[in-house]
Parts: C-alpha cells; structure tokens; sequence
C-alpha cells in the first residue's frame, strides 16, 4: 500500500529471505523480546532501502506473532460454513470408502520341499 516503499520492494537485488534474516538478526542483537509492527516494518523498510546493508547469518528460531483477530459477523459465518463443508466431506468421503468392497485376500499355499521331509 506504500507506494514509495513499493518502488524499492520491486528491487532485484533484494528479496524476502534475506529481509527476514535480517530483521531476525536485528531482534536477537537488540536482546528485546516484543516489538510492534511499526517496528518490524521499520526494519523491512531500513533493509529494502539500503544497498549496502550486512544480512547475516540465517537464524533457526520460532517467532510469536501477538495478534487478536476480530472477524466480522459475515465473516465468522462464512468460516463456519466453510468448516461445515469441510466436515461433510470428510464425513462424506468415510461413507463411500466404507462401502467399497475390500480387496479379497489371497491365500498364499507353501509347497513343501525337499527339505521340509528331513531326507
């Protein structure tokens, strides 16, 4: 939505990976542990709008995201249909895969050998 950010989102030389990591890199160095959107985006902007910026190493973190979504009325009652079809299918697909027929299992006969006589 931010036009004048949009223009240098679209730059070649930067992609969201590396936006990530570096964003990642900058929280672990500040040794805080909760930043608003603002801040984060912040970060994002600062990393598209510089050319000469030090990514860093890639992180293996999990990351929290502390939001409450508040859904309008159309739209709880969209994903609640939404999940009633979803449940009917479910329920639907059980049905017709309990009234196929199984495969009929094959009975393997064992010919004895020769050694099975004791000669």
């Amino acid at each position: 939505e931010d036009t004048l950010f949009a223009k240098n989102y679209r730059n070649p030389a930067k992609n969201i990976d590396d936006c990530v990591t570096y964003i990642l890199n900058y929280v672990q160095k500040s040794g805080c542990n909760g930043f608003t959107d603002g801040e984060i985006y912040g970060q994002a902007v600062h990393y598209y709008d510089e050319n000469e910026i030090e990514v860093g190493k890639p992180i293996q973190c999990q990351v929290a995201v502390n939001h409450i979504v508040e859904l309008t009325a159309e739209e709880k009652a969209e994903a609640r249909q939404q999940a009633v079809r979803r449940y009917q299918d479910e329920e639907l697909r059980k049905l017709q895969n309990r009234t196929k027929p199984t495969k009929a299992k094959t009975e393997t006969q064992v010919q004895p050998s020769l050694f099975d006589f004791g000669l």
